[in-house]
């Protein structure tokens, strides 16, 4: 197959284009008309076979979700909402048409449930593994993008969801588990490969109106942290008996014997969101959140103090050094 006879095949299948796609792909360029009273959200991220997905353990629909969920968890976590897409594939010679067919349909997948129209991109020949770059344009509204640097001293931490699940999933998948374990375990293994993005979580949470610094759990929430307490120049300390693990990530890591507060702290990909907000507005906040179907989860606070993030387990407190993957320096 060409390289545009195949773009061609990738792109069928999309339906009619949104209103504010002025020019679809099959042009030079996309065009899109920008809306009235919002602000552009704009992000990108590579996913690279062997590092972030590998072939023995999702199916090539489920690196496509993948894909494109880390790039919309982060507009989730600036509160906006996903808009257009541009795919760009480095295609080996051992990925077939039909199998990048199957990864389009997981990113059209995901794309449908959240609103997001892919508009073009580009595809060139890879020399050894499939790579995968999405750029991700989304809106919010103006000056009120949920950011990192918004920690206060004082403020409580929380998440919006569970936590080590897809470590564990991973784990689980790695390991080339018996069929019966992949059935006791069936919620690790949709969590590692669909991940859900937060971005009801993220509306919820802009539209507010209170000062909440936010971040996705892509990295491990001790990365997240640590983000935060940079750009807000202040000390998240974090209570491990709070951070909220479910109950099948626990009892799997007691039958492998792991640990799943460490798959919590370093797994990364959960797409939850982490964030701060001041202590004094948390009770209405939480209860707002139970009443409109949102669940909070307070899991420490912010001090005053170098940027850095402790942890506290088994009444002892430290510094969480570990951060989380880091492409630069670790495997």
């Amino acid at each position: 197959m060409s390289e545009f006879s195949l773009i061609r095949s990738l792109l069928k299948n999309r339906g009619s284009a949104p209103p504010e796609v002025e020019v679809d792909a099959g042009d030079d360029a996309a065009v899109l008309k920008p809306a009235r009273d919002r602000s552009t959200v704009f992000t990108c991220d590579t996913m690279v076979e062997t590092v972030h997905f590998r072939t023995g353990t999702m199916e090539p629909d489920d690196i496509g979700w993948k894909c494109m969920a880390a790039n919309i968890s982060d507009v989730a976590a600036m509160g906006g909402t996903p808009s257009c897409a541009l795919v760009s594939l480095a295609v080996p010679e051992t990925w077939r048409g039909e199998e990048l067919k199957g990864l389009y349909a997981g990113m059209r997948e995901i794309c449908r449930r959240f609103g997001v129209r892919i508009v073009g991109g580009d595809t060139v020949r890879s020399p050894e593994h499939l790579v995968v770059t999405v750029a991700l344009i989304g809106e919010v509204e103006p000056d009120r993008s949920l950011l990192r640097s918004h920690g206060r001293p004082g403020d409580v931490v929380f998440v919006t969801g569970e936590l080590g699940a897809s470590k564990a999933g991973l784990h689980l998948l790695m390991s080339d588990p018996h069929p019966e374990l992949l059935r006791r375990y069936p919620g690790l293994v949709e969590a590692h490969r669909r991940p859900v993005p937060g971005v009801e979580a993220g509306r919820w949470l802009l539209g507010t109106g209170q000062r909440i610094a936010c971040d996705d759990v892509s990295d491990g929430l001790a990365q997240e942290a640590w983000e935060i307490a940079e750009a807000s120049r202040v000390r998240l300390v974090l209570e491990g008996e709070r951070i909220p693990i479910s109950s099948e990530t626990r009892r799997y890591a007691e039958e492998v014997g792991e640990d799943p507060l460490e798959w919590a702290f370093s797994g990364g990909e959960d797409f939850c969101l982490v964030g701060t907000v001041s202590r004094e507005h948390w009770p209405g906040l939480m209860r707002e959140a139970e009443d409109s179907g949102l669940r909070l989860f307070p899991i420490g606070w912010v001090e005053e103090g170098s940027p850095g993030v402790d942890w506290i387990v088994d009444g002892n407190r430290k510094e969480r050094t570990r951060r989380g993957y880091d492409h630069f320096t670790d495997g």
